[in-house]
């Protein structure tokens, strides 16, 4: 029998598991809403899956965990016992704690804790399985301090891809265990069937364990050998002989090497696809293969007749080669639904903890974003969410008397908008206390005093590092720390948030992301004999100016007027150290650009035009550089940078400061 590393399908099994996990999630908070009852299927039939999955892989802690959360959804499954609050609350901390098994397992770390086995006894005391009752099951045979179990697999077990070893390494994690090998069937050579299996064992296991934790080990495989599993009441001579030791050793080794592999890591390195993906990308693949076939007499025996032929040839490759891009760069957009799945627990477990009566709506699940984007788009949104909780909505008693609803809504939404992906978290809370961000921004000197400051700029006082209103700080809030980092990884990303709030009504914070990491629209700007990348997203407006609208500042700052305020300028070939460009301001061209919440003028001799960009990175081949986000190759197979707006605005920042 071939020998096959379970290693290399745990990936796999730690995603569906995952899955898995937030299927039982979103089951169980729905049951909590009142929902249908059909759910507890659905949630049985994931912990089942996941304890099969658990037992066959290797994780046997797993396994038996799983398998009293298990035992307690049988038991509401066949309506022995009711779904009330405590149960549902017992099983979404069970779901949390098969989380942490699972980051610990990915991790290469034990996968059970204090916390694991204090909320297993718990599954089994809301069976009614208490001390007396162990007594009892001890005395009826279910429990026993040593085992001697006989396991001899039928000859085609190991067809069905159940590995003997992998069992003898889940035995192995319930206690001593010594093995000793049954050879009494096992062919002469000439007859051995190398697919087959030909020995059994007689295993003694010590340790207190269950007889049904040893039964799950057997669980996939009770059809497929014979197997025996008795309480064992003569204690065996030590060391009885040298072949259980060297078994045990194995074992051993085994689970050391399992326990000892690299952590996974902790962003996922594969995306799942659909099936029509798949197919409309092969499809088109065909079409291109088609055009080119066409194109190919051309090249052999070409006709000036047949000129008309070749450009609808051309044309046709242009659009196949479009939608073949589009189409690959769709296999990378997932739906934000995956994000937005963690929320409903969030909502309800912080709304729970801080007497706050909240209904969450949400809308826009199936909208499709960037992996990438995705996987970094969850803590600001978290940021969001926890904020317009602690801070947005208020209790209920001062709902009613603002005359409001004491129930709260908080609606999370995306949505498609031009080339970007708009996500709003919007409460109907009591909105940004104007009052105390000024006194707040006042006290630490951001600011002299807010008169004359519009709303949108006080608003934005509260993505200032370290910024809080908060009286007390508390786990939930205090520190000044969420709003900072909303701001930065959005920024990271390419994106924008901004603020609109309505005092007594609620506030709405709207981030705008790019489609694509991976392609970006933007504007080719001239810089002397240079090409810099302009994102489009980042683009307000582009002027022309004469040199009498600059004004120069302490320092050697510059500034022009723009729609009714003043902003700084950035030339471009200063910061880059471009030879032979132009200086003069009438000479060449003012783009305002929007970037962390400020906006700048970047100077540039001009524009070639709107292009789309493949985003090469600089760091991987290269190094990081300031105001640079990444690199690109245009059409004449020269490179031309990336500018990265919010680093230039940030490095304006710094020079403003010093």
């Amino acid at each position: 029998m071939a020998n096959v590393s379970m290693a290399q399908f745990h990936q796999v099994f730690f995603e569906e598991s995952l899955e898995g996990l937030d299927n039982m999630e979103t089951a169980l908070l729905a049951l909590d809403e009142g929902g249908d009852k059909e759910l507890v299927h659905t949630i049985f039939r994931a912990a089942h899956s996941i304890k099969g999955g658990a037992a066959t892989f290797g994780f046997p802690e797993m396994s038996a965990f799983t398998h009293e959360a298990e035992s307690l959804l049988d038991e509401l499954r066949d309506g022995r016992r009711p779904i009330d609050k405590p149960i549902i609350e017992l099983l979404l901390r069970s779901v949390d704690c098969l989380r942490g098994m699972f980051a610990r397992a990915q991790a290469g770390q034990p996968l059970n804790d204090e916390a694991a086995e204090a909320l297993r006894g718990e599954l089994a005391a809301a069976m009614g399985r208490e001390a007396a009752t162990e007594v009892k099951a001890r005395r009826s045979g279910d429990h026993a301090d040593a085992w001697v179990i006989r396991f001899r697999p039928h000859p085609g077990m190991a067809a069905s891809g159940n590995d003997p070893l992998r069992l003898m390494r889940e035995l192995k994690a319930l206690g001593e265990m010594k093995v000793t090998a049954e050879l009494d069937k096992l062919p002469t050579l000439d007859k051995l069937e190398p697919g087959e299996c030909h020995i059994g064992w007689t295993i003694e296991l010590r340790g207190q364990t269950k007889r049904d934790a040893i039964k799950s080990v057997f669980d996939w495989v009770e059809d497929e050998c014979d197997l025996t599993i008795e309480p064992l009441h003569v204690v065996a001579p030590p060391a009885a002989a040298e072949a259980p030791k060297a078994a045990v050793a194995d074992v051993a080794t085994a689970r050391a090497a399992r326990e000892g592999a690299p952590a996974a890591s902790a962003e996922s390195s594969s995306v799942r696809v659909s099936i029509d993906k798949i197919d409309s990308m092969i499809d088109l693949v065909g079409e291109l293969v088609i055009t080119q076939s066409m194109l190919d007499q051309f090249r052999e025996n070409f006709d000036i007749a047949k000129l008309a032929m070749l450009q609808e040839g051309l044309t046709q490759l242009a659009r196949h080669t479009r939608e073949l891009q589009e189409s690959v760069m769709g296999i990378r957009m997932l739906p934000i639904g995956s994000v937005f799945n963690r929320f409903p627990r969030l909502v309800r477990d912080l709304s729970s903890k801080l007497g706050k009566n909240v209904r969450l709506d949400m809308h826009g699940e199936h909208t499709e974003l960037d992996k990438t984007v995705l996987e970094k788009i969850g803590d600001p949104l978290v940021h969001l969410v926890r904020n317009a909780i602690d801070h947005g909505l208020e209790m209920p008693d001062k709902r009613r008397a603002a005359g409001k609803v004491e129930q709260g809504t908080l609606r999370l939404e995306a949505f498609h908008r031009g080339g970007s992906i708009v996500v709003e978290v919007a409460d109907d809370g009591a909105g940004l206390n104007r009052e105390a961000i000024v006194a707040k921004a006042v006290q630490r000197g951001l600011i002299s005093s807010g008169e004359g400051m519009s709303d949108e700029a006080v608003a934005e006082l509260i993505f200032q590092p370290g910024f809080s209103t908060a009286a007390v700080t508390t786990d939930l809030s205090g520190r000044g720390v969420g709003m900072d980092v909303v701001r930065r990884n959005v920024a990271d990303l390419g994106g924008s948030v901004t603020i609109r709030s309505t005092p007594g009504k609620g506030s709405v914070f709207t981030i705008v992301l790019p489609l694509t990491l991976a392609i970006i629209d933007g504007l080719s700007a001239a810089v002397g004999e240079e090409s810099y990348i302009v994102p489009l997203v980042s683009i307000v407006e582009s002027v022309q100016l004469k040199t009498e609208a600059i004004r120069s500042v302490a320092g050697g700052g510059e500034l022009f007027r723009f729609r009714g305020e003043y902003l700084p300028v950035i030339r471009l070939h200063e910061v880059f150290g471009c030879a032979g460009a132009v200086r003069k301001i009438e000479d060449g061209l003012m783009i305002v650009v929007e970037g962390d919440g400020s906006r700048v003028g970047l100077f540039v001799d001009g524009l070639n035009g709107q292009q789309q960009a493949v985003v090469k990175s600089l760091e991987a081949n290269y190094r990081r550089v300031q105001g640079v986000s990444g690199a690109t190759i245009l059409a004449d197979g020269s490179v031309a940078l990336i500018v990265d707006i919010a680093g230039l605005v940030r490095l304006q920042s710094r020079r403003k400061a010093a």
